[in-house]
Order: C-alpha cells, then sequence, then structure tokens
C-alpha cells in the first residue's frame, strides 16, 4: 500500500494529537488491538454469530491470517489460519456476508495498477472461537476496464454480491462483481457508480445493506445504498487515528468503527449518519469540506491548527539539528 507525505505526516503527528476520546471514556465501544502480531490492521468486520469480535487481519507480508478480537478487553481470542490459497500479496479488507461467510479481499496493489488479476478469498465464520485451520476458497478477480489499486470490499448482507471501491486520490468507482462468484474462472468486476472527492481505504455495509459507508485517511461520505445506485447523504464523522485503514458497522448497526494501521492500534466508534447531529449536514447536497484532502468530516479546523503549529515545531527543530551539526 502507498502512503502519502501527507499520511506519513499525520502518522508522526497522531502521538502529539491525540486526545482520549469520550467514547473510550465511556466504554461504549472503542477498544485497542492488543495483539502485537497486529501491527497494520487493514480491514475490519464486526461478527454477527459472535457478538462483541471484530475479525482483522495485517496488511501485506503477514500471510494468510485473520484474527478474531475481543471488544471488550481489545484480545485476540482466535486466529485463523487460511488453507486452500496462494501466499497473499496485499491483503486490504474483511466483510462478512449471508450465512455467517467471510470474504477477504487481497485486492491491493502496492505497483499502482500492474497485477492483472486480484484474489478474494471466503471462508465459513467458524461456530466455536479458537485457533485453528481453516479451508477457503480462491477466487481470480479482473476490472472490466484494467488492473487498479483498491482497499474497499463490502458483501451486501442479503444478496451475498462483492463489491469494490477502487482507491484513487481524485475519487474512484464502485465495482459489482457477478451474481455469484465463480472458482473455476475469472470473476470480472463491472463499474456501476463513481465515488467522487475520496481516496478510499475501507468501506462498510449497514446490517440491513441499506447504506454505505466510505472512508479515507481523514474523511468519509456517506450514502444510501439505492440497489447499487449509490446517493450520497453527508459527510461522516471520522476520527483522527493517524493512517485511517478501516471501517466497519458494529453488529446493531447503531456505530460506525473506525481503526488504523500501527502497533497498539485503536478502533473508535462514532455514531451513524442521522443519530447525531454532528454526523450529517442538512446544508451538504455534495459539497465536499473545507478541510482537508476535500473530503469532509473527521480532520475538524482546530485538529488541523495543531497539525500545522506541531509540523512547523518538527521543522524548525529539524533546521536547529541541522545548523548545529
Amino acid at each position: 500500500m502507498r502512503r502519502s507525505f501527507a499520511v506519513l505526516a499525520a502518522a508522526l503527528l497522531t502521538g502529539a494529537l491525540a486526545v482520549p476520546s469520550a467514547s473510550a471514556a465511556d466504554g461504549d465501544g472503542g477498544f485497542t488491538i492488543k495483539d502485537p502480531r497486529i501491527t497494520e490492521s487493514s480491514g475490519l468486520a464486526a461478527s454477527r454469530q459472535h457478538p462483541g469480535i471484530y475479525w482483522t487481519h495485517n496488511d501485506s507480508d503477514d500471510g494468510a491470517y485473520l484474527y478474531a478480537v475481543d471488544s471488550s478487553t481489545g484480545e485476540t481470542v482466535a486466529t485463523l489460519t487460511l488453507t486452500g490459497v496462494g501466499t497473499p500479496r496485499d491483503v486490504e479488507a474483511v466483510s462478512i456476508g449471508p450465512g455467517n461467510q467471510i470474504y477477504v479481499g487481497d485486492i491491493g496493489d502496492n505497483l499502482g495498477g500492474t497485477w492483472d488479476h486480484v484474489w478474494i478469498y471466503q471462508l465459513p465464520e467458524p461456530k466455536e472461537l479458537q485457533d485453528r485451520t481453516v479451508r477457503a476458497t480462491q477466487y481470480v478477480v479482473k476490472y472490466s476496464d484494467g488492473a487498479r489499486d483498491a482497499e474497499s470490499l463490502v458483501v451486501h448482507p442479503k444478496t451475498g454480491r462483492v463489491y469494490i471501491i477502487d482507491k484513487k486520490e481524485e475519487g474512484g468507482h464502485l465495482y459489482e462483481g457477478p451474481a455469484k462468484l465463480s472458482s473455476s474462472g475469472t470473476n470480472v468486476f463491472e463499474p456501476i457508480a463513481a465515488v467522487p472527492e475520496l481516496e478510499a481505504t475501507d468501506a462498510a455495509l449497514s446490517p440491513d445493506g441499506e447504506q454505505l459507508a466510505v472512508r479515507s485517511y481523514f474523511g468519509g461520505i456517506a450514502y444510501d445504498w439505492n440497489g447499487g445506485q449509490i446517493k450520497r447523504t453527508g459527510r461522516l464523522s471520522v476520527p483522527f487515528l493517524g493512517q485511517g485503514e478501516s471501517v466497519t458497522y458494529s453488529a446493531d448497526g447503531a456505530k460506525l468503527m473506525y481503526g488504523s494501521e500501527g502497533a497498539g492500534s485503536s478502533v473508535e466508534p462514532e455514531d451513524v449518519p442521522g443519530g447525531s447531529s454532528e454526523s450529517k449536514s442538512p446544508s451538504d447536497k455534495g459539497s465536499s469540506s473545507a478541510g482537508g484532502e476535500g473530503e469532509g468530516g473527521g480532520f475538524s479546523a482546530r485538529t488541523g491548527v495543531l497539525a500545522v503549529a506541531v509540523a512547523c515545531a518538527v521543522l524548525l527543530g529539524f533546521r536547529l539539528l541541522r545548523r548545529k551539526g
């Protein structure tokens, strides 16, 4: 996964800007991933079969593993080792479909869209949470308009159809897969709707399949699903966690859970659009935010001022050190 200068700077500034959130203090769903093996949590999915459990995975160079994290403690309670698949290249997303089927998106392309195909893995969610080996089905995926980088995969909770959003700085598209994936042939995904003004790092469908949340590093946008012909409804309130790579609805659909990469990374809850007056602006008709990246929500003016101040201090420190050297 390629990182822009802004993202790297944000990661460096996270510690200086971190403020304990009300949600974490009130114990209403926020947690910290404690497993030292999980250093690049790049996807997140709430289990419907095991309340309070969230599935996650590392980004690259980790292997075919999934981790079940208990949100009440932040501890990993099960590690799944996937068999029946090749060596993962760039795992970026996880989603749960009908029948408690887990879908893993090995859809990233660190080379900027040069791989002619990517993969999706499907496996049943175990009824009992314990370390085990699980055989997965591997699907070959191509795009009708050529190779591309992507970090967002969602599975419709009613139909089981799989969708991918590609990752571009200027915005990408929502791609629809076949009605049923084939393990014996190539699955061609077609663009069906634009996802503008957003460099998508993850997305999530609500448990009823009616709402779509798409996030990037610093903001996010809410959509009505509308049968895949998505309609923008407002901006998402995205907490600033550094390199924000993941989002999922809580199992009851009341919260959006946001995560990030890094050792000991936090997962923070926010009300879904409509649940809080700050989550959705009545005047938002599709215009971009005045904040960072034109993506709206999450990266407030106050945080921006603090970020600039800290950045200036860091640059000044570097210059003084260079002069002394």
